[in-house]
């Protein structure tokens, strides 16, 4: 399991990741992401779920026509921990 993340850890973290936000007490990283349209939208997020495969760590998100929404935390850590920033890192330089 990996460790949660202490909370100056979740700052540097944070000022690193453009466009997430911390939510539910700082326990998760939270991103919207608009696309042109279903078919765009549909391609990022298959994207993402190739990442998320190989780092063996997969978010919680949903899609609706273009736009998707990304959570993501490590359920069994209990919050935030290196592999959702690192995750959040790769997902961002898709776009």
């Amino acid at each position: 399991m990996a460790d949660k993340l202490k909370p100056e850890e979740i700052t540097a973290a944070r000022s690193k990741l453009t466009g997430w936000t911390l939510a539910d007490g700082d326990k998760q990283l939270k991103r919207s992401f608009k696309f042109k349209d279903f078919s765009e939208a549909f391609g990022f997020m298959s994207r993402v779920a190739l990442l998320a495969d190989k780092a063996e760590h997969h978010p919680d998100w949903s899609n609706s026509y273009n736009k998707v929404e990304i959570v993501l935390s490590t359920h069994d850590a209990g919050g935030l921990t290196q592999k959702d920033v690192d995750l959040a890192e790769k997902i961002s330089a898709l776009i």
